[in-house]
């Protein structure tokens, strides 16, 4: 394929002005293979399962990015829900697999791993149970461990007792990390429709269906689609809509170069190009500001919701345009302290989190990256969760949680995080009680339109 002069030109301005990066390279690996009755000889089996594919992956991923001169941002490490490899182990406490991943994770240099994770979108098994009930201890003891627990599919329903039990535990994670505002939570989040081929974490796991070792890139241009609507001149929606996805697909284009390159390089599989509009706390990097650069005084206000479906249909085209291999969640994000804009939007009080709750319907993930004041119950986030999840339930869509009740806070503090985790302006909840609705217990039907077979 020809590349012409000034297509090279402007991918160095994208990467040089506005903030144009390969957000992740994420290597997926299976480790059904490596259960085992004593936990000791399992995490071992982990280890060395680990090292010996992703031994290579950071020397590679650099050795691409200095090749095409493409920032590669995170280089991560996804795997098989540890719930289903520990489901034979007899041992009831799983932190120390938390640990060999944490330390998998650190010889082999990559920043996060994820897949401390659960399946239980229908009900629980004595595996699961042991992995949710070590997730306090498990995230407060290690610093690159990401955990994720699926409790609802538009197929299954809602899991109501793991939803409340997942609002326990968060609490309790929040207090064992309480010296670093909570930062637990931040890498726990609850989901709906989870994805198998995910590569952006906390949410990241490698999937029952998935190869035994693949690799899936994500990809990140807030700044770069912002840039490119503020140069058009009082354009029409179908102006907007037709940048946009002109610009997803260079994206995309980059992004798939740089997958197939990895994948060769380390013997893995190509999986998935996710194109997901990932903003940082960098100025102008943020999806926030792309809606507002649509016409909007500030996010959150009346049209946010419409703004951001415009914003999330025109990414998926121009993505799909470009490759036959989008997949993960491809769209756009609304970390609230992972965008400066959105940040911005809380302090001067344009966005709520009922707002965020009604963008999220049309848009990639879900609550993402909130921080609500640390005396809040755990049945109010249990149905904070509740609700995102009967979102995704019902338009048969992934949604997910992560949020942090920061220990100590009250609405208006900020919470520091560092990193492309940012800081978070702790956010008002609802004062009435949902704790009795939340103790019923019990499954919430899937709806009808679930019957598709």
């Amino acid at each position: 394929m020809l590349i012409h002069p000034e297509e090279i030109l402007e991918t160095i301005k994208m990467v040089s002005n506005e903030n144009l990066d390969i957000r992740t390279v994420t290597m997926g690996i299976s480790l059904r293979g490596c259960s085992h009755p004593d936990i000791d000889e399992m995490n071992e089996n982990i280890y060395n399962r680990i090292m010996y594919y992703a031994g290579d992956l950071v020397r590679t991923t650099n050795d691409i990015e200095n090749l095409y001169g493409i920032p590669i941002i995170n280089k991560r490490i996804s795997v098989t829900p540890i719930a289903i490899v520990a489901e034979s182990c007899e041992a009831t406490d799983l932190t120390s697999v938390a640990q060999t991943l944490d330390r998998a994770a650190e010889d082999a240099g990559v920043d996060f791993i994820g897949g401390f994770s659960a399946l239980v979108q229908k009900g629980m098994t004595p595996g699961d149970l042991k992995l949710i009930n070590s997730i306090p201890r498990a995230l407060a003891s290690t610093s690159k461990v990401c955990s994720s627990v699926n409790v609802a599919t538009t197929k299954a329903g809602i899991n109501m007792n793991a939803v409340a039990l997942m609002g326990r535990i968060i609490k309790e994670t929040a207090e064992m990390t309480k010296d670093n505002g909570g930062i637990g939570c931040a890498k726990l989040v609850v989901f709906a429709n989870a994805p198998e081929d995910n590569p952006f974490m906390a949410g990241a796991f490698h999937g029952i269906g998935e190869p035994d070792c693949v690799i899936n890139v994500g990809v990140s241009g807030p700044g770069v689609v912002n840039s490119a609507l503020r140069s058009l001149e009082d354009p029409t929606l179908g102006d907007i809509s037709e940048c946009i996805k002109k610009t997803a697909f260079k994206i995309t284009r980059m992004g798939e170069m740089v997958g197939k390159e990895a994948a060769r390089r380390l013997h893995a599989q190509f999986g998935v190009l996710d194109l997901s509009l990932a903003p940082t706390p960098a100025i102008g990097d943020s999806v926030a500001s792309i809606l507002e650069s649509m016409g909007l005084e500030s996010c959150g206000t009346h049209g946010t919701t419409a703004a951001l479906a415009l914003l999330n249909d025109a990414v998926k085209k121009g993505g799909a345009m470009a490759s036959s291999s989008v997949g993960g969640l491809s769209g756009a994000f609304i970390p609230v302290s992972e965008d400066e804009g959105m940040i911005r939007a809380v302090q001067r009080g344009s966005l709520s989190l009922d707002k965020l709750e009604a963008m999220t319907s049309v848009c990639s993930v879900g609550l993402d990256m909130i921080a609500v004041p640390g005396d809040t119950p755990s049945s109010t986030l249990a149905a904070i969760i509740a609700d995102e999840m009967a979102i995704g339930m019902i338009n048969r869509k992934t949604t997910a949680v992560r949020v942090i009740p920061a220990p100590d806070t009250k609405v208006g503090d900020m919470v520091e995080f560092g990193g492309l985790l940012g800081s978070a302006p702790v956010m008002p909840v609802h004062k009435f009680s949902s704790e009795q609705f939340i103790s019923r217990t019990g499954r919430i039907p899937a709806p009808i339109h679930s019957l598709t077979n």
